[in-house]
């Protein structure tokens, strides 16, 4: 706690948090309000209360490791750290078999090919059947992957949830930092360039911060085909960001 009491941080109440009891009071909200937030995206079988305790470990290290001369107050620094500690126990939880990562691989890889042979959007009975399955078949691999979250925390580093394990290292320096404004202006381009279906269910989806059965209400589908648009859009997006991902 050498930083945390070197800077004497003062609350948005205006009070001194002088020791680690009293930051975990005065924080308590705000590490609570991240993983309700989670929550709302996550599969059933992700605990809150495993992602307040891998937050309040986020805290506790954010008070450790703060610098006030990086111009970031604390709150929002705290904020990144508790994020990325839950995002790391859903890393460790992750329960999806082998045969899905192999089968989504398989997914981005005909996807990738499909779109080099025709130069245009991959469709989804040629993906079918360059996969030598049914389009039922590969409509259940993208349900069952998106449900697994095989791509937001493991696959596509994409986006805020992709980007917060690097952010929660140590803040970087001039050339990471270019290096990851040039990864986003590579996603953006990217996802310019995905089906309107898709960019829109991208854009309610993270941008707007709607759940999947919301995103199901604004386009009139159900909350299952919202899964599947989803999970394909991450495998369009994965195969277009070949270069990065790799």
């Amino acid at each position: 706690m050498n930083n945390l009491a070197a800077y004497k941080l003062v609350a948005k109440t205006g009070e001194v948090i002088e020791n680690a009891d009293e930051l975990v009071t005065v924080y308590a909200s705000l590490v609570k309000r991240i993983a309700y937030h989670l929550m709302s995206r996550l599969p059933p079988s992700v605990q809150v209360d495993d992602l307040i305790q891998a937050g309040m470990i986020g805290l506790l290290e954010a008070s450790g490791n703060y610098d006030a001369s990086q111009g970031a107050s604390f709150e929002t620094y705290a904020g990144i750290r508790i994020r990325g500690s839950m995002l790391d126990e859903i890393r460790k939880g992750d329960w999806a078999p082998r045969s899905l990562h192999r089968k989504v691989r398989e997914i981005t890889k005909a996807v990738r090919e499909l779109e080099g042979e025709h130069g245009r959007d991959a469709r989804d009975q040629e993906v079918a059947e360059r996969l030598g399955i049914t389009l039922d078949e590969y409509y259940q691999t993208l349900q069952n992957a998106n449900g697994y979250r095989i791509f937001s925390f493991e696959e596509l580093p994409s986006g805020e949830e992709g980007m917060t394990k690097s952010l929660t290292d140590t803040i970087k320096g001039p050339l990471e930092g270019v290096e990851n404004q040039h990864f986003r202006e590579a996603l953006a381009e990217a996802i310019s360039t995905l089906p309107e279906r898709e960019r829109l269910v991208m854009s309610l989806y993270y941008n707007e911060e709607l759940n999947l059965r919301e995103t199901g209400d604004v386009l009139g589908v159900s909350e299952s085909r919202v899964c599947q648009i989803h999970a394909q859009a991450l495998i369009r997006l994965r195969s277009r960001m070949e270069d990065w991902v790799e």
